[in-house]
């Protein structure tokens, strides 16, 4: 296995972990746009599983009583 190739893509063709040197300005802020759209994402569907991580908690804590 090639671990190159198995690295996750975070947006679009931005390949996490790949050498910035050879992009253009224009690339690296296209990047940053992409990468902070992920970000955003990521952290949505994190809230939603705590809050889904709360609700159960809840559900088993009032059901010990």
């Amino acid at each position: 296995m090639d671990w190159d190739e198995a690295r996750p893509k975070a947006g679009g063709n931005v390949v996490v972990g790949e050498n910035l040197e050879r992009l253009s300005v224009g690339e690296l802020e296209a990047r940053i746009v992409a990468l902070d759209g992920e970000i955003e994402r990521v952290r949505g569907e994190l809230e939603k599983k705590r809050a889904h991580e709360a609700e159960a908690s809840a559900l088993f804590k009032s059901g010990d009583s």
